[in-house]
């Protein structure tokens, strides 16, 4: 018989057990029959002929076990009898299974969800084909543009170096570039209303160097992108296409963005996301289309102009170090070509030899995201493990004190002939089986936890594009610490309960003491859960503390009752001249007429959203390695600083006498104050943007606004500077207005008078200065309640756990507990009998946990990159005081809880009645 037939003959004997019991049966009598008939024709007496069939036969229970053996499968009839054994023990227990479950699922879940976020976000390779032969130029840290000579580790490159570059290179089948920024606009398709869509700016290389087909229709090619405005078509995403109800005829037909009619030529396939994780975009244009998309954002012909991610494959059977070093060949032979002049100074040819390109491989895509969320990620996935280590420790006590409580139960198996590995096989049945229970439950908790946790870590309400839902290697994963966890709590369990001295066993009575306290593991699961719970709330403590440190954080703005309105201008049509600037001039005059609004203005930037830095030259001050640092620059209305309440500390702010033909203004921050006039007023003092100081008298200083946050919260005060946007003419994103009453109200009113100043512009967000600023600290907010969360979870379990082992405890104890009380003990000494153990284990964890805490602190200090480590922690250490003392009480505390009420039932013991328990 072939292998299939004879695993399905098997299974057949395992599902039909009693068929195959009845037929055997069935055989056996024949077979007997037979036999005595051949006796009788022999002559024999029916009852002879009866035995001496009987004799030749054989030992009928042992043909009936080895036709069992032959025909079946042993170990598995076996494991579903234990199974069942143990499912029927675990129900006539639901209060331990019901904690037990509950604290696998928590810890399991917890693991799982976590894990399926850090999954998509840090270990994911890209939906393509051969995606380990991609490699990026650079490390991708860098977002937007960059200008000036390349003099160290480079990520951005500008369009006229990729068109180089990939004529050049010999160790790549292709190169791609991708625009640094995606684009936000609004879209109609087929002439439908406007919606905000999202577009990536890509070379005509993008899809056949990453290996992403089409489902229909074509990719873009190269010609779309040969030369500026000539590549009007677009690639549609499948999340896209299936919104719009994936009709086949949307090839052909125009999708409008912004002023531009685009083609769709064809739809991705299924699950492209694009190259950068936690994006995902509706549309891939090519990059001769960038000026259509963005008018502001147009460097194709400027190779100054660098803001493009490079993407290469690797030809098959070329090293990542070969192609390294040709990469950095090339890549130094055309900055010298094309960079330099033909007299380079001997600064640009230093910082020539400086520069090189770091090639990093691209599997995974690239993401800001990844670089966010990395450190957090890291740190709640070991929060997890050590909650799921404390549940594990929680349920093996009490499985200790299950095991002790079936002492007889398995000192009489084994006298009965149980061997010792039988039973411990039996135990751990019973393990896994909770095990199992608990991951179902886990997966479940997973399943919703990680849309949860993108929404809690998302940026104006706004969760990332990814997929946490656990996939095939996030169960693996899950599979993988079931069994772990199954091994944790089960082995030791089931070790201890099947070695009983069988003669005290057989003769227990209730008064005999065998609970889990009263032996070194127990007591040492008790310990463990305590020092690691006690490092989860220093962890917790010390983040807690860092978030409300960093929130009180003095913004130097007025972040309340300023809502900020998204607005694209571009969807007007209107070019970058004097009709933009008479647009935006009657949008602000016109919004400051709205009841409830106290002041608007435009802006290139709020808080925390980019910058923009550059060189300075200061007329008569010399420029030197201290003051040599960039400055940011901002470009806002006349009326920004009362809008967002900057005080003008000196001099004046913008009015509108600084027109286009006017003199060049700017007001600087107290920090460029103090960097380049210390001791005294920056007013009427002029500088110019670059290194030039030809241009050093360009701009008039004519006020001085108090320091502000710029980028981040947790920023040193900064050099800033303020552009009037009057003569810095742009489309800007920003609209600021400071109000007072009803904030819906007032958002409706604004809207409504920017329609009435030009319909066309689009109003695509609304949000609150104050969010924007809760949100640049997302981070910490996630880890700060993510940790908060699952450390009162660990005390929780390990308050469970001494409760219910202490009551257990208590219990078994009953008879001693009547013996003191008979001999003159009080309710108080019995009470304090009961806490003073527990306070004695508790304070034994805390003298493990708190030098596990600090080790684990200085190890993170010493190994991590102290600026990621800053991003998560502000204004306190890692070996804070105060949050390890907090720590401590609380666990002090909840031991005592938990020690409480078994000592109180304790003390309340009847005496008369427990000397008669036996």
């Amino acid at each position: 018989m072939s292998f299939p037939g004879e695993i399905w003959r098997r299974l057949q004997m395992l599902l039909h057990r009693g068929r195959f019991n009845q037929e055997m049966e069935e055989e056996m009598r024949l077979h007997l029959e037979l036999r005595r008939q051949q006796q009788m024709a022999a002559g024999a007496a029916p009852d002879e002929a009866r035995c001496a069939a009987l004799r030749r036969f054989g030992n009928a229970t042992r043909i009936r076990e080895q036709s069992r053996t032959a025909w079946g499968w042993d170990w598995l009839e076996s494991l579903l009898q234990d199974a069942g054994y143990g499912l029927r023990g675990l129900l006539r227990s639901p209060g331990l299974t019901t904690v037990a479950l509950l604290s696998l699922a928590l810890g399991i879940g917890a693991n799982t969800a976590i894990f399926s976020l850090l999954d998509a976000v840090l270990l994911r390779s890209l939906p393509v084909a051969d995606a380990q032969q991609l490699v990026l130029f650079g490390h991708g840290r860098w977002v937007g543009s960059m200008s000036g000579l390349p003099n160290r580790s480079w990520d951005l490159f500008s369009y006229p170096f990729y068109r180089a570059f990939s004529r050049e290179t010999n160790v790549f089948s292709g190169v791609t570039a991708i625009n640094s920024i995606e684009m936000g606009a609004h879209a109609s398709f087929a002439g439908g209303a406007l919606q905000l869509a999202r577009a990536d700016l890509v070379s005509g290389t993008y899809f056949s160097v990453l290996g992403v087909h089409p489902i229909l229709g074509r990719t873009l090619t190269e010609d779309d992108d040969r030369a500026p405005g000539t590549g009007p078509v677009a690639v549609a995403s499948y999340a896209w296409w299936t919104r719009h109800g994936r009709d086949p005829a949307v090839l052909g037909k125009t999708v409008r963005i912004e002023s531009t009619n685009y083609t769709v030529v064809g739809v991705a396939q299924p699950g492209f996301f694009g190259a950068t994780v936690g994006q995902s975009p509706d549309f891939w244009i090519p990059l001769s289309m960038e000026k259509e998309i963005s008018p502001g954002w147009n460097g194709l012909d400027d190779k100054d102009f660098q803001s493009l991610y490079l993407i290469a494959r690797r030809k098959p059977g070329i090293p990542l170090a070969q192609a390294a070093t040709s990469t950095n060949l090339l890549f130094r032979q055309i900055i010298r070509s094309e960079y330099l002049g033909a007299n380079p100074s001997p600064k640009e040819l230093q910082d020539v030899q400086r520069a090189q390109i770091d090639l990093t491989p691209a599997a995974r895509g690239l993401s800001q995201l990844r670089l966010q969320m990395s450190l957090p990620l890291e740190i709640l996935m070991t929060v997890v493990g050590l909650v799921l280590l404390i549940a594990c420790a929680n349920i093996a006590n009490l499985l200790l004190a299950r095991g002790a409580a079936r002492s007889r139960e398995i000192a009489i198996r084994m006298a009965l002939g149980a061997t010792r590995a039988r039973l411990v096989r039996q135990l751990l049945t019973e393990s896994s089986l909770l095990a199992g229970a608990g991951a179902l439950l886990g997966v479940g908790l997973a399943w919703r936890a990680g849309a949860l946790l993108l929404r809690l870590g998302a940026r104006h309400g706004e969760p990332a594009p990814l997929d946490v839902a656990p996939d095939g290697r996030v169960l693996l994963f899950t599979l993988a610490i079931t069994g772990v966890t199954a091994i944790s709590f089960g082995v030791a369990p089931a070790l201890r309960a099947t070695r009983p001295a069988m003669a005290s066993s057989l003769k227990e009575g209730r008064g005999t003491i065998g609970a889990p306290l009263r032996n070194r593991l127990g007591r040492g699961l008790i310990v463990a859960q305590i020092a690691l719970s006690l490092v989860l709330l220093a962890g917790a403590g010390l983040f807690v503390r860092s978030l409300v440190k960093i929130a009180g954080v003095d913004t130097g703005f007025d972040k309340h009752n300023v809502l900020i309105f998204g607005l694209d201008e571009y969807a007007t049509g209107l070019a970058q001249d004097e009709r933009l600037n008479n647009l935006q001039q009657q949008i602000e005059d016109r919004v400051q007429t709205v009841p409830g609004v106290r002041a608007a203005s435009f802006s290139m930037f709020t808080f925390n959203e980019g910058e923009w830095s550059d060189d300075i030259t200061v007329q008569g001050v010399p420029r030197t390695t201290e003051n040599s640092e960039d400055v940011l620059y901002n470009v806002v209305g006349a009326r920004f600083f009362s809008t967002f309440g900057l005080p003008i500390l000196a001099g004046r702010g913008f009015t509108a006498q600084d027109t286009p033909h006017a003199p060049q203004v700017a007001l600087v921050n107290e920090a460029m104050q103090r960097r380049y006039f210390p001791g005294g007023s920056a007013v009427g003092h002029r500088f110019g943007l670059g290194n030039d100081p030809a241009h050093s008298g360009d701009i008039e200083i004519i006020g001085v606004v108090k320091d502000a946050k710029y980028v981040t919260l947790s920023e040193q005060p900064q050099m800033v500077a303020y552009f009037p946007w009057t003569q810095h003419l742009q489309y800007f994103s920003n609209f600021s207005v400071r109000y007072q009453g009803d904030p819906r109200a007032v958002t409706a009113a604004v809207r409504q008078a920017i329609a009435s100043v030009n319909h066309h512009v689009v109003v695509s967000s609304v949000y609150t200065l104050a969010d924007q600023v809760d949100s640049s600290i997302g981070n910490q907010q996630l880890i700060a309640q993510l940790s908060t969360f699952f450390s009162l979870l660990a005390t929780f379990l390990v308050c469970v756990g001494i409760y219910g082992l202490m009551s257990y405890a208590v219990a078994r104890r009953t008879n001693e507990i009547g013996v003191r009380m008979a001999l003159g003990a009080g309710r108080s000494d019995v009470q304090w009998m009961v806490i003073r153990e527990i306070l004695a284990l508790a304070a034994a964890g805390l003298l493990f946990g708190i030098p596990v805490a600090l080790l684990g602190a200085n190890l993170v200090a010493k190994l991590e990159d102290p600026h990621l480590l800053s991003r998560i922690l502000f204004g306190v250490g890692p070996n804070d005081p105060v949050s390890l003392a907090a720590g401590g009480f609380l666990m002090l505390a909840v031991a005592a809880l938990a020690g409480y009420l078994p000592a109180r039932r304790a003390s309340r013991v009847n005496p008369v009645e427990a000397l008669r328990t036996e």
